[in-house]
């Protein structure tokens, strides 16, 4: 493999974006691929995101394309930037034309909107198991990667000579790639890190401070870490970048979709009502029914999951769900 293998980013969203970014960034012939032809003809020309990542300047060798398959044809690895409802569909697109040299990458933090599964094993009905695969997940804002502020975040892969290499990769002067293979623990924290970074933003939105959000945030690393454990994960891993670190940047910062999404919600909104004015895939919404399902196929005790569920599937008021959570039996702390 060489030292500055080409590589195709596929998602030209602010995540997709940035990741390319990252790459040219750091020497590697990088192609960023989005479905639009006047969309990247407009990012060619302006070296810039304008929609997703306005007043950021793309970097000058950063190529673009709207025709996939030379692209595909050309490079060494794939790293796909888009949503998680697009997820498997993207897949089937690349199914027929990848190679087996050909690594695939992902960045998307979510469970499988058919199937509620992790993302691996979807990789691995599609592509098979003996596909290079590795998954990048972290406290991560596409907008401070785009704009080169020091950034960290893990990789996961389960045959760890794949995750090290895509770490080397993606490590540059003020990105630090730390790698792993337990992809079970770096996808769950991923994923999961979405539902309560909705509950923090209802529990801001409704007003109730400081004190209530570093509640959810520690007992959510609990409920987070009890289905991880549960589906095989390690702890440490959910104590990582991937997990803790996720979960306290998206519970605490309003760059976070899924946060945004709780404020709207205590402001009133309804759920397609707050959907229509965040105007981007917030993620959590759909992890927050799948997460419900796993707690209940593990016998896990989730209760934060289970009211912000009822909140957005069953209408169920934000301040009731706070409540509820607050009026629960006393017990020890675990």
């Amino acid at each position: 493999m060489a030292d500055s293998p080409t590589l195709l980013v596929m998602g030209a969203g602010s995540w997709g974006t940035a990741l390319a970014s990252l790459l040219a960034r750091n020497g590697h012939p990088t192609v960023l691929w989005g479905r639009s032809a006047d969309a990247m003809q407009a990012m060619r020309d302006a070296k810039e995101n304008a929609r997703y990542l306005p007043g950021l300047p793309l970097p000058d060798c950063l190529q673009f394309t709207s025709d996939l398959q030379p692209a595909l044809a050309s490079c060494e690895g794939v790293l796909l930037g888009v949503p998680t409802n697009a997820f498997s569909s993207t897949l089937d697109v690349l199914s027929p034309t990848l190679r087996d040299d050909q690594t695939l990458m992902w960045a998307c933090k979510g469970l499988d909107s058919g199937s509620g599964r992790l993302l691996h094993a979807i990789v691995h009905e599609r592509l098979g198991e003996h596909r290079p695969s590795a998954l990048i997940s972290g406290p991560t804002f596409a907008a401070e990667l785009a704009a080169n502020q020091p950034t960290a975040a893990t990789v996961a892969a389960f045959d760890l000579n794949v995750a090290e290499r895509v770490a080397r990769w993606l490590h540059g002067d003020n990105f630090r790639a730390y790698s792993t293979d337990d992809m079970v623990g770096v996808e769950v924290g991923g994923a999961l890190k979405n539902v309560f970074a909705i509950a923090a933003g209802i529990s801001d939105g409704l007003g109730f401070g400081s004190n209530a959000r570093a509640a959810l945030i520690t007992r959510g690393l609990a409920e987070l870490m009890r289905l991880g454990v549960a589906m095989g994960a390690r702890p440490e891993t959910l104590m990582g970048l991937s997990g803790m670190g996720d979960l306290v940047l998206t519970c605490t910062d309003d760059q976070s979709r899924n946060r945004r999404f709780g404020l709207c919600l205590a402001r009133g909104l309804s759920v397609q009502a707050a959907l229509d004015e965040i105007a981007q895939v917030v993620e959590g919404v759909k992890t927050t029914g799948d997460a419900q399902k796993l707690a209940q196929q593990y016998g896990v005790e989730m209760p934060i999951v289970q009211e912000v569920h009822a909140v957005i599937a069953d209408g169920k008021s934000p301040r009731a769900a706070v409540r509820d959570l607050l009026s629960r039996t006393p017990k020890q702390e675990t």
